[in-house]
């Protein structure tokens, strides 16, 4: 077999390759097997019929395209290892010439990883929020902890900000009644804002039998997005008491004996949640910058298939869910089709952008994932799919996506690599070290993950004639 490789263009290549006839031998000789399993001719037992018997009754051409479809993915990987590129998608395969008894002769068509040029990244500043907890936000996560220690107890008086009332709802749009839009014995803190706009003055005033009428635009369900007229009777009033900030309520909602050291702990846990962000914020823009320093060629048709995944992701998956058309989210979202589909685009350049240049640098800085970094990475994952470790691993095996978990990993420590190379300061003006976080590497995977989207990896396609 001869091969040659001619470049398009920075991210696409054509492949013509020559190959000679004898040795489409095996691809026939599997071809008439094939064929004579499938069909019948009067006077030969099933699967004994000549050759010749079947290139005159079902044509020699026939032959010659089961056979030419089994061989032409082993010519082309041969071609693709030969030339030493890395294909992207599917190629666009062409027979050029095919003579019985002679050659075969096709082209091949193919997006390739564009060569990247890595410039030098250790001059890389950026500016991130400074970790900063005041009292106010320990107080205020020191009340939210004592909320949910509340109590309530029925009371015969006008409801009131703060109150938690029982309540049937009832909702109607152009004068029928919704069928998901009755409910009856909902428990709402008035105030809470976690149900319809306008319920809080509606029920602020009225006392256990009361009755008002509203309208909201409705935020789920069936008619969801549309105004409805609301109506809400109040069926139970009831006052809400949190308990006193002391000493026995730190033992009572935590394993602290006293309030001053409850409130230490809250203040370190904000600490840490900040010091979190800080270092994913220092993360994604270092990791634009970077992108800033690179210049990348995107292979249309790959660009073309990642915009469409996101869209098809989208619409059949996380609209689907939620029960909303591509419509009614662009709707809600205050967006025309066309700057959803610019949004899209740009989010599927910067995806695969990201990609190949974190890639490259794993080359370049000859980074390798252990299997320990692996395993973490899996039980995340997990974690996050609400699998088990087990179970998570077991599909993903199935699923043959390995490669996909280690060029993940891979990505993560090459982003934290440029990070612990860059400058990060806060808005303090004071320098951030990254480098002592335990979880760095796999916060920059996931900020890695988060860049790249649903990037598909570069596959070897098997092309068919």
């Amino acid at each position: 077999m001869k091969s040659a490789v001619e470049t398009l263009n920075p991210t696409r290549v054509r492949l013509t390759v020559e190959v000679p006839f004898e040795e489409l031998k095996d691809s026939l000789d599997a071809a008439y097997k094939k064929i004579n399993q499938q069909v019948t001719v009067k006077g030969f037992r099933k699967g004994k019929i000549p050759a010749r018997v079947i290139d005159q009754r079902f044509g020699r051409g026939a032959v010659l395209e089961e056979a030419v479809n089994d061989a032409l993915p082993k010519f082309y990987t041969d071609a693709v290892n030969e030339a030493a590129i890395n294909p992207l998608g599917q190629p666009e395969v062409d027979i050029t010439e095919l003579k019985d008894g002679e050659t075969l002769n096709f082209t091949a068509e193919v997006d390739v990883r564009p060569a990247i040029e890595i410039p030098d990244y250790s001059g890389i500043e950026v500016e991130v929020d400074a970790v900063e907890v005041s009292d106010e936000d320990v107080e205020k996560s020191v009340d939210q902890l004592r909320s949910r220690f509340a109590s309530t107890s029925p009371v015969e008086r006008a409801a009131a900000d703060g109150d938690v009332v029982t309540i049937d709802l009832e909702a109607k749009v152009d004068g029928e009644i919704l069928e998901d839009g009755v409910a009856n014995g909902v428990s709402y803190t008035i105030g809470s804002g976690e149900l319809l706009d306008g319920i809080d003055e509606a029920v602020t005033g009225l006392e256990a039998g009361g009755e008002a009428t509203f309208t909201s635009q409705l935020k789920g369900g069936s008619a969801e997005g549309k105004d409805a007229e609301v109506s809400v009777k109040v069926t139970q009033v009831a006052s809400r008491e949190l308990p006193e900030l002391d000493d026995d309520f730190a033992q009572m909602a935590s394993e602290f004996d006293t309030l001053d050291e409850l409130k230490a702990d809250s203040r370190k846990r904000l600490e840490n949640m900040k010091q979190y962000d800080q270092a994913t914020q220092a993360q994604e823009r270092v990791l634009e910058k970077l992108l800033e320093l690179v210049e990348v060629p995107i292979p249309e048709k790959l660009l073309e298939d990642e915009v469409n995944t996101r869209k098809h992701n989208l619409e059949h998956h996380q609209l689907g869910q939620m029960g909303l058309t591509l419509d009614k989210y662009l709707e809600i979202q205050g967006k025309t089709a066309e700057e959803f589909d610019a949004e899209t685009k740009e989010q599927a350049v910067k995806g695969i952008k990201t990609q190949f240049v974190l890639d490259e640098l794993v080359s370049k800085e000859k980074l390798n994932v252990s299997q320990e970094e692996l395993t973490e990475h899996l039980m995340r994952r997990a974690a996050s799919s609400g699998m088990s470790p087990d179970q998570f691993a077991q599909a993903v095996v199935e699923g043959g996506q390995v490669p996909m978990l280690v060029g993940e990993v891979a990505r993560g420590k090459a982003l934290a690599t440029v990070v612990e190379a860059a400058t990060v300061k806060d808005t303090d003006g004071e320098v951030v070290d990254l480098s002592e976080d335990e979880d760095e590497v796999e916060q920059a995977t996931e900020a890695a993950a988060a860049a790249t989207g649903e990037t598909e990896g570069d596959a070897e396609a098997k092309p068919e004639a």
